[in-house]
């Protein structure tokens, strides 16, 4: 008994050095590999050691909290946690790999879409990552048409606020993004020189009572609140640098206040941009952040993706994801 242990020790070792790819295709070559690779001491290993590099993640994916902090002896069902199955279910190359599996309408939702609308798509853009960092993201957008093309700057107003910007992606898709600062620009300035934190006037507070005790939440201003009753999705842009601080359950509250079911449909697609100013700046990996925002509770689809403002680095990947999910929940 204590030689087959020490063998599967060694197995299991040897498997360690291969990637969670090769193991898979191992597994298909006869039934003992199938289940040998299967081990779930290996796949929690895999999971653990890949989770913070894993660059996006969404509403589908995100791999449960308990994840972390589950001790492998633990049993559910009486049986050992299935770390293989979320390790595929939650990284990125595995669900890209089921994403081009599936069958593509995309040509014909497209044109079936022009049929019934001609509106491009708008979404309101918010969050600290707008004002917090060394680079700035939206000067940027406006300034690189190799990767995002401008096509119209503000010239209609939504309910008096301004149409923001239309851009174009892939020299196709038409969008608007509506794009929301805390406040004025001299007082966000200002508040970048003396190092101190701008009063936020999107939003004010409000009492409730959840059961015996007062509870805080936060309402959007009369003229946001028109802007999220006409948007098709929202783009929060977060802050993900490792080294500042970060009132997450505040921004919480804020995301809550933004995509409130009372200001239109509820499932309207939330695109977060965990976002650094430059490649070099130590980031929080995105999982992390997902959950530190507390999005597994949120019932609309989102998706979290990895952002770099110096140079727009993983932008595309999350805007055509937010397209894709904004154009089939208007065909609906």
């Amino acid at each position: 008994a204590a030689l087959n242990g020490f063998q599967i020790d060694v197995q299991l070792n040897i498997m360690s050095f291969l990637s969670p790819r090769d193991l898979c295709r191992l597994g298909s070559t006869s039934c003992y590999w199938r289940a040998a690779v299967q081990d779930p001491l290996l796949w929690r290993y895999f999971l653990l050691r890949d989770l913070p590099s894993w660059t996006s993640v969404d509403w589908k994916s995100l791999p449960d909290e308990e994840v972390f902090n589950k001790a492998f002896s633990e049993v559910s069902n009486n049986a050992l946690y299935d770390y293989m199955a979320v390790y595929k279910r939650s990284c990125p190359q595995g669900r890209r790999s089921l994403k081009s599996s599936r069958p593509r309408y995309g040509a014909v939702t497209s044109f079936l879409q022009s049929l019934v609308t001609e509106a491009e798509p708008r979404f309101a853009m918010f969050g600290p990552g707008l004002e917090e960092l060394d680079h700035s993201l939206v000067q940027k957008m406006m300034t690189c048409p190799e990767i995002l093309l401008v096509v119209g700057l503000p010239h209609r107003q939504i309910h008096g606020i301004g149409s923001g910007v239309s851009f174009q992606f892939n020299n196709n898709q038409k969008f608007n993004i509506v794009i929301l600062y805390s406040t004025t620009s001299v007082e966000r300035r200002r508040a970048r020189e003396e190092q101190a934190v701008a009063v936020n006037k999107m939003f004010y507070q409000e009492s409730s009572t959840v059961g015996n005790q007062q509870a805080m939440h936060y309402s959007v201003i009369a003229q946001v609140r028109k802007v999220c009753e006409v948007v098709d999705g929202f783009i929060y842009v977060a802050n993900a640098e490792a080294h500042r601080e970060h009132d997450r359950q505040e921004e919480v509250a804020h995301i809550l206040a933004m995509i409130d079911p009372a200001l239109g449909p509820p499932n309207r697609p939330l695109l977060v941009l965990s976002c650094v100013s430059h490649v070099g700046v130590k980031r929080i990996p995105c999982v992390y952040v997902a959950h530190q925002l507390q999005l597994n509770l949120l019932h609309q689809p989102w998706m979290m993706q990895d952002t770099v403002a110096a140079t727009l680095d993983g932008l595309l990947n999350g805007i055509e994801w937010l397209l894709e999910e904004a154009n089939c929940k208007s065909a609906q």
